[in-house]
């Protein structure tokens, strides 16, 4: 328990913080509302809001509700031997076993620091690729008719180094920057399907 000192009296307050059962609790209302929305977005009730970010990495994700599947925490994944650094290991999502990359390292970046706010997010069923992705952080659904598309400079050029998976890139009110990620389109690439050394 923490103490906050009280203005008046100046004593010591003690000040609860919430148990592991009352976080687990809020972690499942929040899934269970995150999926409620994806499920939505997939059957095209729901509109205006289609993506989940994410960041993996320091760069912030977009990616469409419809291409993501399950949300879990990042626990345990067994090794895989004889495979790239970005490729983690398999994990056990929901009974299924789901090879999970850390897309960060892939791109040629430092490895993702594995921490309580990772997760793997899946790969949705109709991409038929049993596979998911390591996140630093789950960040909510998010709107990119609300944020303003980045260009190209003036001469062609983009400013960031466009991989085939990114699509788009936004950014937001705060001067976040996105890059929108199509997970049907890293599947698609060669160098992605490949996890051997």
């Amino acid at each position: 328990m923490s103490e906050i000192l009280s203005e008046t009296a100046m004593t010591p307050l003690k000040v609860a913080k919430p148990d592991a059962s009352v976080r687990r609790t809020r972690l499942r209302e929040f899934q269970t509302q995150l999926m409620a929305r994806m499920q939505a977005a997939q059957s095209g009730s729901q509109v205006a809001v289609s993506q989940l970010g994410v960041m993996i990495g320091r760069t912030r994700f977009l990616i469409d509700l419809r291409e993501a599947g399950e949300i879990v925490t990042a626990g345990n994944m067994t090794n895989v031997p004889l495979t790239k650094d970005w490729y983690l290991g398999l994990a056990n999502v929901r009974g299924n076993l789901t090879s999970v990359v850390d897309l960060s390292r892939f791109e040629g970046n430092e490895l993702t620091k594995r921490e309580s706010s990772c997760r793997v997010v899946a790969f949705a069923s109709s991409l038929a690729f049993n596979s998911g992705l390591l996140v630093s952080q789950v960040l909510g659904l998010r709107d990119s008719s609300r944020m303003e598309e980045q260009f190209s400079t003036h001469d062609g050029v983009s400013d960031s180094p466009q991989k085939p998976w990114v699509v788009s890139q936004y950014r937001d009110g705060d001067g976040n920057l996105w890059s929108e990620l199509s997970l049907s389109l890293l599947v698609q690439d060669q160098e992605f399907l490949h996890v051997g050394l």
